[in-house]
């Protein structure tokens, strides 16, 4: 099935997706200690006491995004404590859908008139993201710490699963990969929030939220139908990420030519800025971090070189472009495309421009990731599966 742009955790497993054959073992299983003890609605009322005080404390600090931060922090601690719940993917798959129906509601006609004109500038920017993210990857294996397809592939920047496939068909870990996806996310998230706020100076806390205000029911009810609709067609092609993908493209194209206005109220939102943050923070369990207990530090490092490196992009940006800082940063984080929307939602930035790069950036390693991946992964130097 169609997946987003970091892997998600099937019901009822305490982790990344399990590995076939020989990598099967005792540590994919649900760990029974701490929360896992307990019934599951203990551990959901706990999570969601959790989400909620969290959510409300980022917004009060005025961090951007904090409706999808707090949430995942939650669900991150929860996990982490041995909470065996996991989100049921047909909700997974609703929020993905709602989300990007809900940024599409931004883009505008100009944006492929921008594409156009920047095309070489867009490309080379993105090329030097996949290719520091590569060059990451093959340093881990270089340096003995993992395999060098489990290192290719976890450091891949965009369309985690797609990577997770071909991992597990060329013999990698896919718990580390997974879990490298998974920190990537976190990492990459956590730093745009923080830089919209104390960098950019945007407050996450104004303009105050109006969760119940009047909606038009005839545009409601069209959106839900395209998100349902456009998120079904991006799940039956099969096409990673396609369902958060074909409700951004074609609600993109039927909100610039008129034809229907997009109406998504508030408290939907958080709802599904929340199941996303959950998805994402279950991932960490304490048998997929003592797994990954040696690459850690060094995947960590990776994280953070790529993210500096990419602020030097969106510096070349600001320069070349005249584009304001935070829009720049915004659109060459290296993912996850829809935590970025989310906070690019939530700053007053160029959203348009942050879509236009985010996507171009996952058509393309999805394009040549995989054989990217292969090559490296193939050269003098990069250790073999052991």
């Amino acid at each position: 099935m169609t997946e987003p742009d970091y892997p998600l955790i099937p019901p009822e497993k305490s982790g990344p997706p399990e590995p076939r054959g020989e990598m099967r073992s005792e540590e994919s299983k649900p760990l029974r200690s701490g929360m896992g003890r307990w019934h599951p609605a203990p551990q959901w009322a706990i999570l969601l006491v959790l989400s909620l005080f969290l959510a409300v404390l980022l917004e009060l600090v005025g961090i951007p995004a904090a409706l999808l931060m707090g949430p995942m922090v939650a669900a991150a601690v929860c996990g982490i404590n041995g909470a065996t719940i996991r989100l049921p993917r047909p909700l997974y798959y609703c929020a993905q859908a709602l989300i990007g129906t809900m940024i599409a509601e931004s883009i505008t006609p100009g944006i492929l008139g921008n594409l156009l004109a920047n095309a070489p500038l867009f490309l080379a920017i993105i090329g030097s993201v996949i290719a520091m993210s590569t060059l990451s990857g093959y340093a881990i294996s270089r340096l003995g710490i993992l395999p060098g397809t489990t290192a290719i592939w976890g450091s891949s920047a965009g369309a985690a699963t797609t990577m997770l496939v071909m991992a597990d068909a060329y013999g990698a870990d896919v718990r580390l990969v997974a879990f490298m996806q998974y920190l990537r996310v976190v990492f990459v998230a956590a730093a745009a929030s923080l830089v919209a706020r104390y960098w950019a100076g945007i407050d996450g806390a104004a303009p105050a939220i109006v969760w119940f205000g009047p909606i038009d029911p005839i545009a409601f009810a069209e959106t839900l139908a395209l998100a349902a609709i456009a998120g079904f067609l991006g799940n039956t092609l099969r096409i990673p990420a396609g369902i958060f993908l074909f409700p951004f493209l074609i609600g993109s194209a039927l909100s610039m030519s008129g034809l229907m206005v997009i109406e998504i109220p508030e408290w939907l939102l958080a709802i599904s800025y929340a199941l996303l943050g959950w998805n994402i923070g279950l991932g960490f369990t304490r048998p997929i971090i003592a797994h990954a207990g040696r690459a850690l530090l060094p995947t960590v490092l990776s994280i953070l070189v790529l993210i500096g490196f990419s602020g030097i992009l969106a510096f070349i940006l600001t320069r070349t472009l005249g584009i304001d800082p935070l829009t720049a940063y915004l659109a060459t984080s290296p993912g996850g495309m829809d935590s970025i929307a989310i906070i690019a939602a939530s700053s007053n930035v160029d959203i348009a421009f942050v879509m236009s790069l985010q996507t171009t950036r996952l058509l393309l390693i999805m394009a040549i990731g995989p054989s990217l991946a292969r090559f490296v992964a193939a050269k003098p130097g990069a250790k073999p599966k052991r």
